[in-house]
């Protein structure tokens, strides 16, 4: 019997191994666009005994299938931002707990408590964009904190800039998320030095700035809030789980999460860690959904388990949290 909470509590390869495979089975049978796309692969299900053996679903069925893996009533549409006329894609969650038990233990995993943390967003708030899994995330977390500070700062800089001295003057342990044009809006006008802040970016500036490459943009970011490092996070409309880096473009996934590459000639094949292509992300919170998903990201996976993105394949779609504002 499949049990969502053990998911929660894998510990090594071994662990994730079998509960993949075991996902993979329930989805297989339970999800009719999942098990069509793998009958139409030619894959006997009952010969997938290892996790690279596992077909990944193309991220576009999102925009045009419902892919649900369970017959209950669903709770919460996340939709992905788009430009006019842009199909979106939508994740359909029929137990939006497991979403807030995974951002809330990954948190917990890299960063620890969250109620020892304040949070300021430099994003559209919950009114403002309420299908997006991002906003719902922070509007969580910011509730959760506790703290009378956390809180939404896109329009009013000049109160962020405020908020962040009184934080820096008290010692308290902050996180500032933002999509990254904004981030950039809020150095031109402001110098804040707070070594201790996590500024973490969300990406997104087409339509806004010119496009940089990170190395140009975490140095302005660093230089501009004081910080050594930028974080980031890496999720997407049709995931429940996110990874996260502490620096440098390097991300590190919760335990009940992991990111394969598979070859750009060949998308049924992986590649070997060192190795660039498209990144395929198993989310074991998916369950209700589909939790193996080819993504239209290039990356590499490193030798620890850790990952880059380096790109999106030519003609992919603009998407994603850097047009969450127009």
């Amino acid at each position: 019997m499949l049990l969502t909470e053990d998911i929660f509590s894998i510990h090594n390869d071994d662990e994730f191994s079998a509960h993949a495979l075991s996902v993979f089975n329930h989805q297989v049978t339970h999800c009719e666009i999942y098990r069509q796309y793998v009958h139409h692969l030619k894959v006997d299900v009952a010969e997938v005994k290892r996790l690279e053996e596992i077909p990944f679903l193309p991220i576009s069925f999102f925009k045009t299938h419902s892919i649900l893996s369970s017959q209950l009533p669903v709770e919460i549409t996340f939709s992905s931002s788009g430009t006019t006329g842009m199909i979106q894609s939508s994740h359909h969650v029929t137990n939006v707990k497991l979403y807030e038990q995974s951002y809330l233990q990954a948190f917990d995993q890299f960063y620890g408590n969250i109620r020892n943390y304040c949070f300021l967003a430099l994003l559209p708030s919950y009114q403002q964009r309420s299908g997006s899994s991002l906003i719902y995330m922070v509007n969580d977390l910011i509730e959760k904190s506790n703290h009378l500070e956390s809180g939404y700062f896109l329009y009013n800089h000049d109160d962020l800039y405020q908020t962040l001295l009184a934080l820096k003057t008290n010692n308290q342990p902050t996180v500032l998320i933002g999509v990254t044009y904004a981030l950039l809006d809020f150095i031109e006008n402001f110098d804040i030095d707070f070594p201790d802040l996590i500024v973490m970016e969300t990406g997104g500036m087409k339509g806004k700035r010119k496009e940089m490459v990170r190395e140009e943009l975490h140095a302005q970011l660093t230089q501009g809030f004081g910080v050594s490092t930028i974080h980031s996070e890496y999720g997407m409309t049709e995931l429940l789980s996110q990874a996260y880096s502490l620096g440098d473009g390097v991300f590190n996934c919760p335990k009940w999460m992991k990111v394969l590459i598979r070859d750009t000639n060949d998308p049924l094949s992986l590649v070997k860690n060192g190795k660039t292509g498209g990144i395929n992300v198993i989310d074991l919170a998916n369950i209700n959904s589909c939790s193996f998903i080819a993504t239209q990201d290039l990356g590499r996976v490193n030798s620890d388990g850790s990952f880059e993105v380096l790109g999106r394949f030519d003609n992919a779609d603009i998407r994603g949290c850097n047009l969450l504002v127009q």
